[in-house]
């Protein structure tokens, strides 16, 4: 028997040639994220968020804390408003890092423990959100940008800083209010001290930069930080969160989804979006098409019999005696219809090629319809009858 068709091999790899060769890239990312995940564990031990005084990020403050407490000055860190509005009296100096995320009510009770309090409150980039209930005599009047501000006031505190780093909020007072207005940026101030009753005040600054810890040692900033912070022996450092308990008042019930967001770092949100656009991205790449098959040089030359023999032997191992009839019958019907004047194209087809075998050899005992076109052996013993008749009949076609 011939071999009638050609090998061909394919280039698809294998799983384990998959993973002999991505593992290399597979333990160099497990790594990265095992490390990655170390050192956001660690750090969200250790770092806290901006304007914290425990915090030595360049956006914390641990560095003006540490200068009032060797100034004499006691810094207590408040998260709930229950805990800044139980600590706030005559001696105390209760600092607000961001009065526009406190809701309605909070601040209104804000206001209730800062005009009962008799000491002083600092907040820190207040705007419309929240001035109408701290401070309604105070309006913003639009942003600035930070950069070198003269004091332009007689306020003692500014005067003995000098220029100082602000921007932020700008602010207006309403006609006939009391009030210190500083470090004016386009005509409005960036900074306004409300004298109230006895010893109160109330201080708005437009921005947070001068409590910094990378802008600290610039212009007068600690200077004005210490002044602002260091005129009462107990400073409540009040950090607005939404673990307060106080916050969810105003919340519809059952509404808890944007808090929860809220509370996850936007790091890892970035970084969980990384890492999803990444996978995509390896997906399309590794999923790819490979292309047709190819045709490829055999590394060692064999005889055609021992590639015949092989085949065989596949075929037998496998009881693939349909299969291996119909590769039989395919190139027998393949060589003979040249000889019995048929196109190659008609060679497969009975109605061309029986007719023209029959005009051919009008006597042979065989049945070509059978021979040709019958059905798959029931045994290897009528597979091998197969194909001594195939051979026989072509060679009665060739020797006609």
């Amino acid at each position: 028997m011939s071999r009638p068709a050609v090998d061909s091999t394919s280039t698809a790899l294998s799983a384990r040639q998959i993973w002999t060769r991505a593992r290399g890239a597979a333990l160099v990312v497990a790594l990265i994220l095992i490390g990655g995940i170390a050192l956001a564990t660690i750090r969200s031990t250790e770092s806290h968020g901006a304007l914290d005084p425990r915090s030595a990020d360049p956006t914390g403050s641990r560095a003006v804390a540490e200068l009032l407490k060797e100034l004499g000055v006691t810094v207590t860190v408040a998260t709930t408003l229950d805990e800044a509005t139980t600590a706030a009296d005559a001696r105390t100096t209760l600092l607000v890092t961001t009065p526009d995320l406190l809701t309605h009510t909070q601040q209104t009770a804000l206001r209730s423990a800062m005009t009962g309090s008799a000491g002083r409150t600092v907040l820190i980039g207040a705007g419309p959100a929240s001035l109408d209930t701290l401070a309604p005599e105070v309006t913003s009047a639009g942003s600035a940008p930070v950069t070198d501000l003269a004091p332009a006031c007689t306020l003692p505190a500014a005067t003995r800083a000098g220029s100082v780093e602000l921007g932020g909020e700008r602010y207006t007072t309403d006609p006939g209010t009391a009030a210190d207005a500083c470090y004016p940026s386009a005509g409005q101030p960036t900074l306004v001290r409300l004298p109230g009753s006895g010893t109160t005040d109330t201080v708005l600054l437009g921005s947070p930069d001068i409590f910094y810890n990378n802008r600290l040692d610039q212009q007068g900033n600690a200077s004005l930080a210490l002044q602002l912070l260091g005129s009462r022996p107990h400073l409540v450092w009040y950090l607005p969160s939404l673990a307060d308990t106080s916050a969810t008042t105003d919340a519809p019930a059952g509404d808890t989804t944007d808090n929860f967001l809220s509370l996850i770092p936007s790091g890892w949100l970035w970084g969980t979006l990384q890492l999803a656009v990444a996978a995509l991205l390896a997906a399309v790449w590794r999923g790819r098409r490979l292309g047709p098959l190819v045709t490829e040089r055999l590394p060692v030359a064999f005889r055609a019999s021992e590639a015949t023999e092989g085949r065989a032997r596949l075929y037998r191992k496998a009881n693939a005696r349909d299969r291996a009839a119909s590769v039989l019958r395919t190139a027998t019907r393949a060589r003979i219809a040249p000889l019995l004047g048929v196109a190659a194209q008609d060679a497969h087809s009975p109605e061309r090629l029986l007719p023209a075998l029959s005009v051919r050899l009008p006597e042979t005992t065989a049945d070509p319809r059978t021979l040709l076109f019958g059905p798959a052996p029931a045994d290897d013993a009528t597979l091998i009858r197969l194909a001594d008749q195939l051979d026989a009949l072509e060679r009665e076609v060739r020797t006609s």
